[in-house]
């Protein structure tokens, strides 16, 4: 009888945490599968903030979701108080026999904690409350490492060692939203999300509009979402503006923004939930990565998948611009005719637009 199986047998229902922001809940992913696979009989639950819900309508791994809306922050500390304690007496009313707390910090220690499960795990702890809460506690490995071996490395620490073809990304895209993509866009597109809610992790406005001017001139239909953040939509305004393009920032949702990436020909980006998206679904894509880590953030299981970034000694150096000032210089200086190339290596089956290398020759030229 192997490790785990002599210690979960008794394992009934399962609780993972994952508070962190909607790329972060999708390569948390992997845990889930890995948990299905090695206690199949299992109800598995994942508590993540409401904004990540609908990155898990359809998911075939998790039995039930809990959110955690962080919008009551801003609604007085009695209205917080009382959703925090709602929700942590469903989770005690859970009777959960394994909690997996994949977030560091004190509010997930406290829900593993609240829990009563018999089994607690959780990494290092860096909150005060953490210490002493973890029947298992799993260690940071050094260096880099991509964030979904990271997070596998959780259910490694109790015993369950997932093999490498179990390790996928999953992302169901509803018909419904397939239905609503096919009629917002007709005919084929390349889609091009240029913004994150970290504006130093963006390739400038002027050099976007650059390579959107650069698809148009080879016929290609082109497609800008963003965020629904008013200076994400602003960006794109500015990127598209006067052009022939069609603009759906702001007004899609994460669903739909799932269906344009899964019908798209090639998706642009940063390094953002996209990117994470495209992995998922194994779309091609070439994202732009700056000041964070192309290792832990990079491709994942995905042969349609490039980065361009510039090799620098600085990077990552994971700091809101060069100095704290918001711009990063390894994106500013990043040349167009080098994310053109690798737009055009993905798109070179594409009969047309593989004939010649005018598109890249073009780029170079500006």
């Amino acid at each position: 009888m192997s490790y785990a199986e002599k210690n979960l047998s008794g394992v009934k229902k399962v609780l993972v945490v994952k508070l962190r922001q909607l790329g972060d809940v999708l390569l948390s992913g992997p845990v889930l599968s890995a948990l299905r696979e090695a206690l199949p009989a299992a109800q598995i639950h994942f508590y993540v903030y409401t904004e990540s819900i609908p990155l898990l309508e359809g998911h075939p791994d998790v039995d039930k979701v809990l959110g955690c809306d962080r919008s009551v922050r801003s609604q007085g500390w009695r209205r917080r108080l009382r959703q925090e304690w709602e929700l942590l007496k469903q989770i005690r009313h859970e009777k959960y026999d394994l909690v997996i707390n994949l977030t560091e910090g004190d509010r997930g220690a406290l829900v593993a904690f609240v829990s009563g499960a018999q089994m607690r795990v959780g990494f290092e702890p860096k909150g005060r409350l953490a210490k002493g809460v973890y029947t298992h506690i799993v260690k940071q490995a050094p260096g880099l490492r991509h964030m979904v071996e990271r997070n596998l490395d959780a259910v490694r620490r109790i015993g369950i060692f997932p093999e490498i073809g179990a390790r996928e990304l999953k992302l169901p895209v509803s018909f419904a939203a397939k239905e609503a993509v096919s009629k917002m866009v007709q005919g084929p597109y390349v889609m091009i999300h240029p913004t994150s809610r970290w504006r130093f992790k963006c390739w400038p406005v002027a050099k976007m509009r650059e390579l959107v001017e650069v698809f148009l001139s080879k016929g290609e239909q082109v497609v800008l979402t963003s965020g629904p953040d008013p200076i994400e939509q602003e960006m794109v305004r500015q990127i598209g503006d006067g052009l022939n393009v069609v603009n759906l920032s702001g007004q899609i949702s994460l669903q739909e923004l799932a269906a344009l990436i899964d019908q798209s020909e090639l998706l642009v980006c940063v390094d953002s939930l996209p990117f994470h998206m495209a992995n998922a679904l194994k779309k091609p894509v070439v994202a732009l990565f700056g000041p964070t880590s192309d290792v832990t953030w990079g491709i994942w299981r995905n042969p349609n998948a490039q980065i361009v970034a510039q090799k620098l000694s600085c990077r990552p150096c994971y700091q809101d611009g060069c100095g704290g000032s918001k711009r990063s210089d390894c994106l500013a200086t990043l040349p167009l005719s080098q994310v053109v190339e690798a737009c055009y290596t993905q798109m070179s089956s594409k009969v047309g637009f593989s004939a010649t290398r005018k598109l890249a020759e073009f780029a170079y030229r500006k």
